[in-house]
């Protein structure tokens, strides 16, 4: 199984947590190095290089071409191109968003009721509701003004009945109407469990 996109991300900050190994990645992302070469740029001991190549390779990030004596290391530009989609789609970062703030409970909303994009059931539960509605409203700009063709575009993509989402989001006080116009409200307005 494929890490998912929070563990990714995770894996990917800590990788990039690193001075060096951002220096590393600038340095590949124009051309091929061996470990002489990035040490000498770099200033750095030979064996420190290798230690933060070694964890860049750990995430695919870095591809390494053994040429007699010599080991050629590149950029993955494929990797890079599959983290940055998995990590930084919109959906991702919604979700991670959601689930920064979230406890351990409604994580697990959201890991039972979301596949990727896409919404599997609305719950019952007004709580596990909630929690998906939250994670929904982050696809609406809050400077934005949408249609309600533009709202029903938009959870569509994420499950098949829009209307039922759309009045949801409109009670609980996520999205205003006024005239056939929405706009996403802000979160002090929201109704929780106990409003």
């Amino acid at each position: 199984m494929e890490p998912q996109p929070p563990e990714i991300m995770l894996q990917f900050c800590k990788a990039m947590a690193d001075e060096s190994r951002l220096k590393i990645v600038g340095l590949l992302s124009t051309a091929e190095h061996s470990v002489q070469q990035l040490a000498s740029m770099l200033a750095l001991k030979e064996p420190t290089v290798s230690h933060h190549l070694a964890v860049l390779k750990q995430l695919d990030l870095v591809r390494m071409l053994a040429d007699g004596n010599f080991r050629w290391y590149r950029l993955n530009d494929e990797m890079l191109g599959k983290i940055s989609r998995a990590v930084f789609s919109r959906d991702s970062i919604a979700r991670l968003a959601v689930s920064a703030a979230a406890g351990g409970a409604e994580r697990k909303v959201l890991d039972n009721f979301v596949a990727g994009d896409r919404l599997l059931e609305i719950p019952v539960s007004y709580k596990k509701r909630l929690v998906i509605l939250r994670w929904l409203i982050a696809f609406f700009e809050p400077d934005n003004s949408y249609t309600e063709s533009q709202v029903n575009a938009i959870l569509k993509l994420h499950h098949h009945d829009c209307a039922t989402l759309r009045r949801e989001m409109i009670g609980c006080g996520m999205l205003a109407r006024d005239k056939g116009i929405y706009r996403r409200r802000p979160e002090s307005g929201w109704r929780t469990l106990g409003g």
